[in-house]
C-alpha cells in the first residue's frame, strides 16, 4: 500500500468546473469504478461531494498507468494532477465539463468485493443495506440526506444563536418520572438495586434552566422512548429543543416561525408565510378528523347528523339518538376509481380501523347508486347529496359511531382515499399550527380522564374553573406543529404556581408520597419563584426526511434501529458477562427468544 507522503488534498472532487482547469489539484476517494480501454483508463473518484473523473493516458508515467490498470471499486486513491477539459463531456453530473490528468497516483488502501454495489437508489434489500450501513452509507443519495441533516441542525443552531438562545446541555441518565412513554433505564453500579433512566425529552431540566434564570435555552437534544417502532419513529431521536421566558403561546410561535421560514428557504428555496396558519384542535378533529392534518388537499369530513336524525334509516338514526354521529366524506370524482370491487376493499379497510361498517353514494351513471337507498323516502338522498354536495362523477362514504371514533375513522379514510386518487400535491409545504389543545382525554376502555400532555403543561385561565368540574371543558396552553400531515413538535406554557402544579398532579391520581418521590425537586425550585415560561421541541429527524423526501427515519439517521429496536451491523443490544451482572447485581430469570 502508498502512503500519502508529500500529498495533502487541495479540494473535494464534486467541487471542480470548467473555472479550474489549468490548476495543479490533489484529491482523495473512493473508486466508483474503473474503465480501461487500452491505451486509456478512466476512473471516477467520489467523495461526499460527487465524481470527478480520473484520466490516464500514453502521456501518464507508466508507472502510474500501471497502477491505474489495478484499481478496482471501492479502493481508497489519492491522486494529484493537472485539470483539464474532458473530450467527452457528461451533463448528467456537474464535474462533466472537465476531468483530472492524473501525474501522481498512491492507492492508500484495497477494498474487497462489497456485498452490494455502491449506487444511488439500491434494489439491494433493506437488512442487507443495514447490516453493513458503513457501506450504504457511502451511497450519493444517502450521503446527501445526512448533509442536509447536518446543515438543517447548523440553520437551527445559527438561528436561535442570534436571538440569544443559550445552548445547555441536559443529562443523560436522570431519574426516572412518568412522561407518557416507557423509559429506557440503566443499572447502576454504586447504587445497586436502582436505576437512571435515559430521558424521554429535557422537560424537567430545561425548566430548570429557565428557574435558573438563563432566559433562553436551546439544545439539539437527543431523546429516548422504549416503544414500538414505525416508519417515522426511532427508540433514540433528536429534537430541536428550546424553552423561553417571559413569553407567552404566541411569542414562542413566533420565534419559532421565524426558525421555520429561514430553514425552508436556506435548504429548498421555499418560501413560507411570516406567520403560519392557525386552527383549534377542534376544527381540526371535526373537519380532518385528526390532530394532524394534512391541508394540502380538500375534501373535509362533513356531519350529516341532523339529516339522519330525519330519517327512518335506523343505522344512522339511532346512532344519533344515542349522542353519537355520521359523518361523510365527498371523493370529487372518485366514482370511476371506486367500483363496487374497491368499495368492498374500502369497506374492509375500514372495518380493520374500527368501523361497524362503510355506507356509500356512488354516482357513476345517469343515477347515483346508494347502499342504503331501500331505507330511505322519497327526495331524501337527493337532500343528501345537496347537502354533500355530490355531483355525477363523485363517490360519498359515510360512516356512524361515537362522535370521536367516527371522525378518527373518516380522517383515516381521507388520507387513503386521498393517496389512491392521487390528489395529494407533491412539493407543496403546509404547515400549521394546531392550538387550544384538550388538557384531559378520555380513556375509553376505562372511563378515566387521562393528561393528554406532560403534568407541567398550563391550563387556559378561563378553563382553570373546570378543572373539578368539568374536565372535558379544559384546555391547554398548548400547541403542535404540522407539516403535511406529521406532527412536527407539540409546546405549551408551563406551569409556575406550586398550588396548582400539586392540583394538577393530584387530579392525575398521584398521592402526595408519589408527587413528593416523583417531582419534589421540581415543585421545590418553584417555591424560590419562576418566571412565566413556555417552549417546545421540533424532531429534527422528522423535519430531515419531510425536507429530503424520503418516506422513513431510517434514511436520515446514520445508525438507524429496526422495527425490533435492534441495530443490524453491531447487533445490539447483546447480553453482557457474568461479571458485569454481578456487579450490578442484575440476575437474568428468562431470556426471550
Amino acid at each position: 500500500m502508498d502512503k500519502m507522503t508529500g500529498l495533502k488534498r487541495t479540494a473535494y472532487c464534486g467541487t471542480f468546473r470548467e473555472s479550474d482547469i489549468g490548476k495543479e489539484v490533489t484529491v482523495g476517494g473512493w473508486v466508483q469504478r474503473q474503465r480501461d480501454l487500452g491505451s486509456l483508463i478512466f476512473v471516477d473518484l467520489r467523495d461526499r461531494t460527487g465524481i470527478l473523473q480520473l484520466a490516464f493516458d500514453e502521456n501518464s508515467d507508466k508507472a502510474v498507468f500501471d497502477k491505474a490498470f489495478t484499481l478496482r471499486s471501492e479502493y481508497v486513491v489519492m491522486a494529484k494532477g493537472i485539470i483539464r477539459e474532458r473530450s467527452s463531456k457528461n451533463k448528467e453530473i456537474p464535474t462533466g465539463d472537465i476531468e483530472l490528468e492524473v501525474r501522481d497516483l498512491r492507492i492508500l488502501s484495497k477494498a474487497e468485493t462489497t456485498p452490494f454495489e455502491i449506487v444511488e437508489n439500491s434494489n439491494t434489500s433493506e437488512a442487507m443495506r443495514l447490516k453493513y450501513r458503513y457501506l450504504d452509507l457511502r451511497r450519493p443519495d444517502l450521503q446527501k440526506n445526512i448533509l442536509m441533516r447536518h446543515k438543517i441542525a447548523k440553520i437551527a443552531r445559527d438561528y436561535f444563536y442570534e436571538n440569544d438562545f443559550i445552548e445547555i446541555e441536559t443529562p443523560m441518565m436522570i431519574k426516572s418520572t412518568p412522561e407518557g412513554a416507557r423509559d429506557y433505564v440503566v443499572p447502576s453500579r454504586v447504587h445497586n438495586g436502582k436505576f437512571y433512566a435515559l430521558p424521554q425529552s429535557p422537560q424537567i431540566y430545561k425548566q430548570l434552566t429557565m428557574i435558573a434564570g438563563f432566559d433562553r435555552y436551546i439544545q439539539l437534544a437527543r431523546c429516548f422512548r422504549d416503544e414500538d417502532l414505525r416508519a417515522d419513529r426511532q427508540p433514540e431521536f433528536t429534537q430541536i429543543d428550546l424553552e423561553m421566558s417571559f413569553v407567552d403561546c404566541d411569542g414562542i410561535m413566533t420565534m419559532a416561525e421565524g426558525f421555520i421560514k429561514r430553514l425552508m428557504k436556506e435548504t429548498l428555496d421555499v418560501d413560507v408565510p411570516e406567520k403560519l396558519p392557525r386552527m383549534t384542535f377542534e376544527e381540526a378533529m371535526n373537519s380532518y378528523g385528526s390532530d394532524k392534518p394534512d391541508t394540502r388537499f380538500d375534501m373535509k369530513i362533513q356531519d350529516i347528523s341532523d339529516w339522519a336524525a330525519k330519517t327512518d334509516f335506523s343505522v344512522f338514526k339511532d346512532t344519533v339518538l344515542n349522542g353519537g354521529s355520521v359523518k361523510a366524506i365527498v371523493a370529487k370524482g372518485g366514482a370511476a376509481e371506486y367500483s363496487r370491487k374497491k368499495i368492498d376493499k374500502l369497506t374492509e379497510h375500514a372495518k380493520g380501523i374500527g368501523a361497524k361498517g362503510l355506507a356509500y353514494i356512488r354516482f357513476a351513471d345517469e343515477q347515483p347508486n346508494c347502499s342504503f337507498a331501500k331505507f330511505l323516502k322519497e327526495g331524501e338522498l337527493d337532500e343528501l347529496m345537496n347537502t354533500l354536495g355530490v355531483e355525477k362523477g363523485d363517490a360519498a362514504f359515510i360512516v356512524s359511531d361515537k362522535t370521536r371514533k367516527a371522525l378518527m375513522i373518516m380522517g383515516a379514510l381521507r388520507l387513503l382515499v386521498a393517496k389512491e386518487l392521487n390528489i395529494i400535491p407533491e412539493n407543496k409545504w403546509n404547515f400549521l399550527w394546531i392550538t387550544e389543545m384538550p388538557f384531559f382525554e378520555l380513556d375509553e376502555e376505562t372511563g378515566e380522564w387521562v393528561a393528554a400532555h406532560h403534568p407541567f403543561t398550563m391550563p387556559l385561565d378561563e378553563s382553570i374553573q373546570y378543572l373539578d368540574t368539568d374536565k372535558s371543558k379544559v384546555k391547554a396552553q398548548a400547541f403542535d406543529l404540522v407539516l403535511n400531515g406529521i406532527e412536527l413538535s407539540s409546546g405549551s406554557m408551563r406551569i409556575t404556581d406550586c398550588a396548582l402544579q400539586n392540583k394538577m398532579f393530584e387530579l392525575l391520581g398521584m398521592t402526595r408520597e408519589e408527587i413528593d418521590a416523583k417531582f419534589g425537586f421540581l415543585v421545590d425550585a418553584y417555591h424560590y419563584a419562576a418566571p412565566p415560561h413556555g417552549g417546545m421541541g421540533i424532531g429534527l429527524d422528522r423535519l430531515a426526511m419531510l425536507i429530503c423526501g424520503v418516506d422513513s427515519l431510517r434514511d436520515v439517521v446514520a445508525f438507524p434501529k429496526v422495527q425490533n429496536a435492534s441495530e443490524p451491523m453491531s447487533g445490539a443490544p447483546s447480553a453482557i458477562d457474568k461479571i458485569q451482572l454481578d456487579e450490578l447485581a442484575l440476575e437474568i430469570t428468562k431470556i426471550q427468544e
